[in-house]
């Protein structure tokens, strides 16, 4: 069980994180520096901030970072830190965008327990505790978060299905918080994910009251020795059957 210095540990590095990375942006952009010079910095260095603050106040846990090498330790591990120091590099690379986050979230027998999601960016991040208040429904067709690129089947599937208004953001961290904002009401990806791409952004939904399983509805749990996680759902609550029921039909469907 996480312990409040735990939830407060997580904001903070998030917090510290993402500062870094603003200031690393805006140096590097001043300085005429290239996109991938801007994201191979932006990566490295926050992913050494939190490895090392995370050491330095964890010295027994082990972490899985999307940047470090993998010590399969972990799967013995009671306490994992699971982190994206940079989520959504495409979109820090691109002045002027704030649609990118930093993961940090601590696993404990496969089920994330603390967690933030800084959005540097806007000078935000939203944590396990205090937990975020979740706005009051919206009235209207059900607002559907997807990638700028092609919407995932999933979303497709759902989109058709609620008569949903699909809205594009970038990193997955930024659709997340956009659910937990009141922004979005529902954020559903197929096609793959890895663990650091969705462990801190669910431990945050679900701690501001959000739906978060797999597609089919089950577990979603983690610190896996393949962290290859294939689909997502997070939405309202009030939403979460609708969009399950859509996708079961069609899982059913295929099989």
């Amino acid at each position: 069980m996480a312990q409040p210095d735990d939830h407060a540990l997580a904001a903070s590095v998030a917090t510290e994180t993402g500062a870094l990375l603003v200031e690393v942006r805006d140096r590097l952009f001043s300085s005429g520096a290239g996109t991938w010079e801007v994201r191979d910095t932006g990566d490295s260095e926050a992913h050494r901030h939190i490895v090392n603050r995370l050491a330095e106040a964890r010295p027994d846990d082990a972490v899985l970072s999307e940047e470090g090498r993998d010590d399969l330790a972990r799967l013995t591990a009671d306490r994992v830190w699971i982190v994206d120091p940079l989520d959504g590099t495409r979109e820090y690379s691109e002045p002027g965008r704030s649609d990118w986050a930093v993961h940090v979230a601590l696993v404990e027998n496969g089920v994330p327990t603390a967690g933030a999601v800084a959005l540097p960016a806007v000078g935000q991040t939203l944590c396990t505790d205090p937990e975020p208040l979740l706005p009051a429904p919206h009235n209207g067709q059900p607002r559907l978060v997807v990638s700028r690129s092609r919407p995932p089947a999933a979303a497709v599937i759902i989109a058709q299905a609620l008569d949903a208004e699909l809205m594009t953001l970038g990193s997955a961290g930024a659709k997340a918080m956009a659910v937990v904002l009141g922004m979005a009401d529902i954020y559903a990806h197929s096609g793959g994910q890895f663990e650091w791409d969705n462990c801190a952004p669910v431990a945050v939904a679900r701690a501001a009251g959000l739906h978060a399983s797999r597609c089919d509805g089950s577990e979603l749990e983690y610190n896996f020795a393949d962290p290859w996680l294939p689909d997502l759902l997070i939405c309202r609550p009030e939403l979460a059957a609708d969009a399950l029921e859509a996708l079961r039909q069609v899982i059913e469907g295929e099989a």
